[in-house]
């Protein structure tokens, strides 16, 4: 079974998959955006534009999911913003095509939620103290140039199974998809310093710098 998680940059989609895979035994992360930096790494930074408009990069996440979810025995998840239909039948449609089981779902929130969540992306509510208020955001400038087209694109009926998020947290996001994919996740035991402590480095573990 794949878990593709998508929503807006900054939505959230990093910390819920790592959420599900947390307390979802024989579960693992297959990162898209991991093959799409490595393409982008490739080239001279002046012909550095959008990955997802590379055909490598989307038969690429196919062949490699493809690969992952036929010989691994356990739950694939993916989290990856896609927005545009043309690349999410070529990736996600695509593996539907193959056979898999794929649940695919697209986390939302309002605007302000999601900028103050990339504020605190990554170092949480240092760079606030330590730069200012919008220090997170001159740092996710490219994710917040995107966000009004994710979010108007995201709500059309063909990346449902829309969640909103700006009321409840990540476990419980979490909790929410394992319900609709029939899953059982262990219980969430852990005390909120050492979640926020373990998200930060999921967050920090993520950050990209091209």
């Amino acid at each position: 079974m794949l878990l593709w998680i998508n929503g807006p940059f900054g939505g959230g989609k990093t910390q819920t998959a790592h959420e599900i895979h947390r307390r979802l035994p024989g579960s693992v992360v297959c990162d898209p955006e991991h093959a799409g930096f490595g393409l982008r790494r490739m080239l001279p930074p002046g012909l550095r534009g959008d990955f997802q408009e590379l055909t490598s990069w989307r038969t690429g996440v196919v062949e490699v999911l493809d690969l992952a979810l036929t010989k691994h025995d356990g739950v694939v998840i993916a989290p990856m913003t896609v927005t545009d239909p043309g690349c999410f039948a070529e990736t996600v449609g695509r593996l539907r095509e193959l056979g898999h089981p794929v649940h695919h779902f697209t986390l939302l929130a309002q605007r302000e939620t999601v900028l103050k969540r990339l504020r605190e992306r990554g170092l949480g509510h240092l760079p606030r103290y330590v730069a200012g208020k919008n220090a997170g955001l001159r740092r996710e400038s490219w994710a917040v140039s995107r966000l009004d087209h994710c979010l108007e694109r995201l709500s059309e009926p063909e990346f449902a199974e829309h969640l909103w998020t700006d009321h409840t947290t990540v476990p419980k996001t979490a909790d929410r998809i394992a319900v609709l994919a029939g899953l059982t996740l262990r219980p969430n035991n852990e005390g909120a310093l050492r979640t926020r402590v373990r998200q930060a480095w999921v967050g920090l573990r993520h950050i990209r710098f091209d």
